[in-house]
């Protein structure tokens, strides 16, 4: 299992700063684990897992 941290998030999902946490708010993203005081990391499989589902998601919208 490996964290990543936010600018490794940014790089891999294009979204920006703002719309990741935005995401997260809305419960859209996967939340982030606590690593100290000021600063969080990402599980990478689960960064994986939500780019899959929206390539997926697409596939369905282009099948319909």
């Amino acid at each position: 299992m490996k964290l990543i941290k936010l600018k490794t998030v940014m790089d891999c999902t294009g979204l920006a700063r703002s719309t990741v946490y935005k995401f997260i708010a809305e419960g859209r993203f996967p939340k982030p684990v606590k690593l100290g005081a000021r600063m969080v990391a990402w599980v990478e499989s689960e960064i994986q897992d939500w780019i899959q589902e929206k390539i997926e998601q697409r596939q369905l919208s282009a099948a319909e």
